[in-house]
């Protein structure tokens, strides 16, 4: 069973080190806990914790079938979980991060069995808190949006505290604005970008990214 903690509220602009070490604290022993991200304030806990998923899962009220996003810190953290047998893809990944995109890779053998699944959704953010947190936990985070299923996510510190206070072992908030607009999803386990969700960045802009990169390997073979 995960230990419960009583819940700390960390402002991050304030106390970042003193909410980093909380947080790892908080991962390394199976808790649950609300940060802000590149995009809106996520839950987050250890993806290879069966303990801390099954608890966000049930904060979220959330079927149990789907799965949450994976924030990484850099290219090469992703690249111990994932398979990539073509390098365009690789340049494209290289591309992108870090910034608001989730992307649907396949998982090596390893992971895949790890996780009962043949894919997962990765992103390297754009936020340095995040960055700062992965870099120092060595491994994967959860990122899911903080509301109950079905309903709106929330991007207020005041309302997320009144309402998941008690359901989480830390809260980690900013005094900046949170933009209240998800990632953009992309699926790229096959030959073509597969869009999901779009979100803060634009499709196209993406399909502009991934056609050129096609094109500049056509020229040099």
């Amino acid at each position: 069973m995960a230990k419960k903690f009583k819940t700390k509220e960390i402002n991050i602009d304030e106390e970042d080190e003193l909410a980093l070490q909380h947080a790892q604290k908080v991962f390394l022993q199976g808790g649950v806990f609300i940060y802000p991200t590149d995009t809106i304030y996520g839950l987050g806990a250890n993806p290879f914790n069966e303990d801390a998923t099954a608890k966000i899962t049930a904060i979220k009220q959330r079927d149990e079938m789907k799965k949450y996003i994976l924030l990484a810190d850099e290219i090469e953290t992703v690249l111990k979980y994932i398979e990539v047998t073509d390098e365009r893809h690789f340049d494209f990944l290289i591309s992108i991060w870090p910034n608001p995109v989730s992307v649907v890779l396949k998982l090596n053998k390893v992971t895949a069995e790890i996780f009962g699944n043949e894919t997962a959704a990765f992103r390297i953010p754009n936020h340095y808190f995040c960055r700062k947190l992965i870099k120092q936990l060595r491994m994967p985070l959860i990122s899911t949006s903080v509301n109950r299923s079905g309903d709106p996510p929330m991007t207020d510190y005041t309302e997320i505290s009144q309402e998941f206070r008690d359901e989480v072992d830390a809260i980690f908030y900013t005094t900046k604005t949170q933009m209240p607009v998800h990632s953009t999803v992309i699926d790229l386990t096959g030959d073509e970008l597969i869009l999901l969700r779009e979100g803060r960045i634009k499709f196209g802009n993406l399909i502009d990214k991934f056609n050129n990169i096609q094109k500049q390997y056509t020229k040099t073979t």
